[in-house]
């Protein structure tokens, strides 16, 4: 069993940046894919990130690529998503996951075994 905590969520405006955090618990975190979700108001829940096991290879939504990083600290068993030059489409609620995903599938939300509760991320324009 996995246990995600978000957080780093808050209000920000646009073309600023956030630092979005997720603290696993359990000793297995280096053994899942980890990714980034988001779902926005009337939208339903979207890819944004995902990483690998070993940290090697990530994986981005296209409206995100070039802005936002994904990263992890397996020691720490901490995911990290950097948002930079954030927009008001960017507003939505933000989960991180953890599942034993195969790299064709870590799009699909369906995937993943454990999701946290979720951290709100609000850009005003």
């Amino acid at each position: 069993q996995v246990q995600l905590l978000e957080s780093g969520g808050g209000l920000v405006q646009a073309g600023g940046s956030l630092r979005l955090s997720c603290a696993a618990s359990g000793r297995t975190f280096s053994s899942y894919t980890m990714g980034w979700f988001r779902q926005g108001p009337g939208k339903e829940r979207e890819f944004v990130a995902a990483i690998t096991r070993s940290g090697i290879s990530t994986y981005y939504a296209d409206s995100v690529k070039g802005r936002f990083t994904i990263s992890r600290d397996n020691a720490k068993n901490t995911v990290y998503l950097q948002m930079n030059s954030l927009n008001p489409e960017d507003t939505a609620v933000y989960y991180c996951a953890a599942g034993s995903v195969s790299p064709t599938l870590l799009r699909r939300a369906r995937e993943y075994d454990y999701w946290g509760q979720g951290t709100q991320v609000t850009v005003s324009s």
